[in-house]
C-alpha cells in the first residue's frame, strides 16, 4: 500500500494538510467520528487543545487496532463547535498534531458545526485509512 500526496501548484502550497491523496492497493478503513473521551466515555478535558489531542489519539487507536499506523491515514474530517477558538489555538493544536502524526498530512477538511451529540465535546474527528 502506498499513499501519494497530490498538491497541484495551481492551488498554492497547503499548510498542514494535502489537497489529495492517491492510494495504490490496500484495504480501506473508515473511522467513525471520535471525540475526546476515555475508556469510561468521559470527556477528558474542557480544553479544546486537550480534546483535539485525545480525539486524534482515538482515531489513531482505531487504525492501530486494525493493524496500521498514523502514516496510513489518507483523510481526516474535523468538526469543531467554534472555528474561532480553533484558529486561536492552531499553534498548540499543530504541536499536538505533529507529536502524533509527524509530518504526515492527509487530505483534510475542518467544518464548524452548531453542536455535537455529546454536549461537552468541542471537536470530533473522523477519518479514512488505507491498510
Amino acid at each position: 500500500m502506498t499513499l501519494k500526496i497530490i498538491n497541484p501548484e495551481s492551488l498554492g502550497a497547503p499548510h498542514g494538510y494535502s489537497n489529495g491523496v492517491l492510494t495504490e492497493g490496500g484495504r480501506l478503513l473508515f473511522i467513525a467520528g471520535q471525540i475526546a473521551w476515555d475508556q469510561q466515555q468521559q470527556i477528558v478535558s474542557a480544553n479544546l487543545v486537550d480534546q483535539f489531542d485525545r480525539a486524534l489519539a482515538n482515531v489513531i487507536e482505531v487504525v492501530a487496532k486494525a493493524g496500521g499506523g498514523p502514516e496510513q491515514i489518507a483523510r481526516l474530517m474535523i468538526y469543531v463547535t467554534d472555528k474561532n477558538e480553533y484558529r486561536e489555538r492552531m499553534e498548540e493544536i499543530g504541536e499536538r498534531y505533529r507529536a502524533r502524526m509527524g509530518r504526515h498530512f492527509p487530505a483534510m477538511v475542518l467544518v464548524e458545526i452548531a453542536g455535537l451529540l455529546e454536549d461537552n465535546a468541542k471537536i470530533e474527528i473522523e477519518g479514512v485509512a488505507v491498510l
